[in-house]
């Protein structure tokens, strides 16, 4: 008898400790892209393809150190974006497009899971950095979106760093303005409207993002972008939208948007994926599929998103040729990708 209660009390400590999740402190994870669209193989020289594959790494593993070493993922986010915002190779930052007037106006995001306080601001000219100044709006004031010149003097008043305009110019940006320019001419004189619809579709990728969990278990998500080439109009896209090109909720979810950004703001595409996780119980990958395959489809839009859930588990989806993207799990694996799954 003895033995047999013996037996009984080490399979209940057997069972109980298996039923353990593992500390929180070793659920850490970070998730990057750097835009979706038309990126085909056939039109990438394999020196540039290395130099994309080199930033993303750069990117990735400066945010993963930072998890590593106990910091938070809101860090982990800003600073993760700061490396791919100073690379010409994205459109944030240094690499950002056009406008029609010939300008570089740029919109960036950045959420908190824990608190659900998010910050963001839009078409600001002279900000080097506009994911720091999207968290100083998150941190330092009690508004979550700033504009332009306002957000460009509330910089100003926080020390984030600001640059003469001609920062941004790089050559490849202006000379793909030009061609955007022309053949909206010859579209426009040939007495056709078909031009915007496909020149989108061929022409919107570069947007940065990305989604963190830290050790303390909390989620934090970023944007970053240039916008459109040779939008027009003041035009801002979903990026700096909270919901639409970023969401974060430790009880779901963090999501970074990347594509036609008109479409992701009427489906709200992040919150949405977030939303299906917590009201109909669906998975992170399921509610993502569900988001850009069948809804943002349906509706003509394009993209990508890239997201995490509360347990680490990590999703890269979209409806496009190629997506830049790269992350380290929760197990410290590596993985860059650009084309199609």
């Amino acid at each position: 008898m003895k033995n047999a209660v013996c037996l009984l009390v080490i399979i209940f400590v057997f069972v109980q400790c298996k039923s353990v999740k593992a500390p929180a402190g070793e659920n850490f994870a970070i998730v990057i892209h750097g835009g979706a669209g038309t990126i085909l193989k056939k039109n990438m020289s394999p020196e540039l393809e290395a130099q994309y594959k080199s930033k993303l790494e750069e990117a990735v593993k400066m945010g993963y150190a930072i998890l590593k070493n106990g910091g938070s993922s809101l860090d982990a986010v800003e600073k993760t974006i700061n490396v791919l915002e100073d690379s010409p190779l994205f459109n944030a930052g240094k690499g950002a497009v056009f406008t029609n007037q010939g300008k570089n106006e740029l919109d960036a995001s950045i959420m908190d899971g824990k608190t659900l306080n998010a910050g963001a601001v839009a078409g600001v000219t002279t900000v080097k950095n506009p994911i720091s100044l999207a968290r100083a709006v998150m941190e330092k004031s009690e508004h979550v979106l700033l504009a332009r010149e306002g957000a460009e003097f509330f910089a100003k008043e926080n020390g984030i760093e600001i640059v003469n305009p001609s920062y941004f110019y790089t050559e490849n940006r202006y000379e793909s303005l030009l061609k955007a320019q022309e053949k909206e001419k010859n579209e426009l004189n040939s007495g056709s409207t078909s031009f915007y619809d496909p020149f989108i579709k061929d022409n919107k990728f570069g947007t940065v993002g990305c989604v963190a969990l830290d050790k303390n278990g909390n989620l934090a998500a970023g944007t970053s972008t240039g916008g459109m080439t040779n939008k027009k109009w003041g035009r801002i896209g979903d990026t700096p939208i909270i919901g639409a090109g970023t969401y974060a909720n430790n009880n779901t979810c963090g999501v970074s948007s990347t594509g036609w950004g008109e479409y992701f703001i009427r489906n709200v595409v992040a919150y949405d994926i977030s939303a299906l996780m917590e009201y109909k119980g669906l998975s992170l990958e399921n509610a993502a599929k569900e988001v850009i395959q069948k809804k943002l489809s349906k509706l003509g839009g394009d993209g990508g998103i890239v997201a995490m859930d509360k347990e680490g588990n990590i999703t890269m989806e979209f409806n496009t040729a190629g997506m830049y993207r790269a992350s380290i799990n929760t197990k410290g694996e590596l993985t860059i990708g650009i084309y199609e799954k």
